[in-house]
This record gives C-alpha cells, sequence and structure tokens, in this order.
C-alpha cells in the first residue's frame, strides 16, 4: 500500500478505520440506555400491539463490544491502518515465503534426486512416476486433458507423435522453456490455390479429395513455400515446430474446411514455460511422465 499512496491516504485510512470501530462502540453504548418499559417507538398495530424502546439484552450487547474489542486488538497485531504492519509484523508475502520455503526443505530433497538421475530412468521410476502424474493433473491438464489426449489446439502427449521432437531432453525443453508455433497466413494466395492446397495435404494421408485439385495443390507445394517449414515430402521440421503433414495426427481438426482455414488465417499456438513458476525439479519428474505416456522412456 505504501508504495502506491502518499502519506494523506495512510492517516485517511487510520483515521476511517479507528472512527468506525470506535463509533460503533459509542453507538452501541447509546442505544443501550435504558429508557422505560412505557416508552415506546410509537408504532401500533392492531390497536393493542405496541413497539418498545427497551435497551439491547445484556448478552447480545457484550457480543458486539467484544467484537469492538477484538477489532482494535487485530489492528494492532496484524496490517490494517494503513502503512502499520502490525505489532507481529505479518505478511502475506512472508507468510507466502515461509510456507514455500518448509515445502523446499522437505520435498527438495526427493526432487534433488531425481534431478540426479537419467530421463528415461525416471520416467520407469514408480513412484517418481506418481508424483509427475499429480504434477501433470495440477498444471497440464487444463489444456492437454486428463489422460494427456489433448483436443482442439492442444497435442495428444499420449501418442508417438511429436511436434517438437520426442527425444527426452527436447520434451523437458520444452516444459521448461516452452514454445510458440506459428503457422503464417496465406490469404494472399487466394482462395483457389488454398482449396487445391488443402486437397493436396488431405491426399497426404489418405484422406478423401479431389485428385484434380491435389495434383494442382502439389505442384503449388512446392512454389508457394510450403516446403520451407514442411520439408519437400511435407514429413514436418522439428525444430521449426512445424508438423508432419504425411500421418493422420491433426492439431485442429482434418476436414477441408479446417485445413482452408489453417492456411489462409495462419494458427498461433503457445505452450507456456513453467521453469520459473515450477523450477527444473518438477520439470525433470514432469517431462520424466510425459515421456512414459508414450512409451518413449522404453527407446
Amino acid at each position: 500500500m505504501s508504495d502506491f499512496v502518499s502519506e494523506f491516504w495512510n492517516l485517511y485510512v487510520v483515521v476511517i478505520s479507528l472512527v468506525s470501530i470506535i463509533g460503533c462502540g459509542i453507538f452501541l453504548k447509546f442505544q443501550s440506555v435504558h429508557k422505560g418499559s412505557t416508552d415506546t417507538t410509537g408504532h401500533v398495530w392492531d390497536e393493542t400491539l405496541a413497539e418498545y424502546n427497551n435497551p439491547l439484552p445484556a448478552w447480545w450487547k457484550w457480543m458486539f463490544y467484544i467484537t469492538i474489542v477484538f477489532a482494535l486488538v487485530y489492528l494492532a497485531l496484524y496490517p490494517g491502518l494503513g502503512k502499520f504492519q502490525g505489532v507481529l509484523g505479518w505478511s502475506s508475502v512472508g507468510q507466502y515465503k515461509a510456507e514455500v520455503k518448509k515445502a523446499d526443505d522437505t520435498y527438495g530433497p526427493i526432487y534433488d534426486k531425481y534431478l540426479k538421475m537419467d530421463l528415461k530412468a525416471v520416467a520407469a521410476d514408480k513412484e517418481a512416476n506418481e508424483m509427475g502424474k499429480r504434477l501433470f493433473l495440477t498444471y497440464c491438464s487444463q489444456c492437454h486433458g486428463s489422460d494427456a489426449r489433448g483436443s482442439k489446439g492442444f497435442p495428444n502427449l499420449a501418442d508417438a507423435d511429436w511436434q517438437w521432437g520426442g527425444e527426452a531432453d527436447t520434451v523437458k525443453t520444452t516444459i521448461l522453456e516452452g514454445r510458440n508455433g506459428v503457422m503464417p497466413p496465406h490469404a494472399q494466395l487466394g482462395d483457389e490455390t488454398i482449396k487445391n492446397l488443402a486437397n493436396f495435404v488431405r491426399s497426404l494421408s489418405g484422406l478423401p479429395h479431389d485428385a484434380v485439385l491435389a495434383a494442382k495443390g502439389k505442384e503449388a507445394f512446392g512454389t508457394v513455400g510450403c516446403t520451407g517449414c514442411h520439408g519437400p515430402e511435407a514429413t514436418g521440421t522439428p525444430a521449426l515446430g512445424a508438423p508432419n503433414l504425411t500421418d493422420k495426427v491433426w492439431l485442429y481438426g482434418s476436414s477441408e474446411a479446417t485445413i482452408t482455414e489453417t492456411i489462409k488465417n495462419g494458427r498461433n499456438n503457445r505452450m507456456p514455460a513453467w521453469k520459473d513458476f515450477l523450477g527444473e525439479g518438477k520439470v525433470h519428474i514432469l517431462a520424466a511422465y510425459v515421456l512414459s505416456l508414450s512409451g518413449a522412456e522404453k527407446k
């Protein structure tokens, strides 16, 4: 708070807080004065049903007084009065750091043990696999699904198809550093050429297509720049994240309309980096678990 406001606002918060609490006590005191059981508020119903102006019951009154005292004690011990940090010096940041340190002291040695092991050996370790599964369900399942089979725009991690490569160190780098897969838009090619290319791409994996259009698309594939990323045989380039177009794996879908949309408008798919948030120890176990999903640790 002190980083963003002037001294005036610090004093303002202090005064408002204390006046509000003390004011509640004064108001309660005034409302507790006994005015006699015959005094009424003037509200009468059904001729004889009157509302008397009696003080609050004693137990109710003292409950309010205790609440006021509690509030004053709390503000003395903990932050709440402007820049005053409280006698105990507590802060949410300090508590967070203490909890992180406690967790690191408890679980750090376990992560360090596996960090010294080869990824494939960790992937074959039953205990590490259970830890990796819990990490995956906590941080990765939102995109890749609890079964790791992905969804539209999010790759299936349980098969043997790897957009950036399935080597152990590559998988770990993907999680640590993240990836940004970009398919540039090619609307400038025109609808006819894009349709031809879509039919050619479908033909590569044996999907129904127009043979005449696919033949024209094959010629265009080699002349409009597609081979620069996907290669002359359209088998992809893992170093660029350019997918293999000859298999039956589709990140966004294999329909002609979807492929046409991809070519025309492009795609921009980002895998966030987890290095700073999880640390290398957790990522090491997580990468090993991902490897185990496709059986890559056995190769």
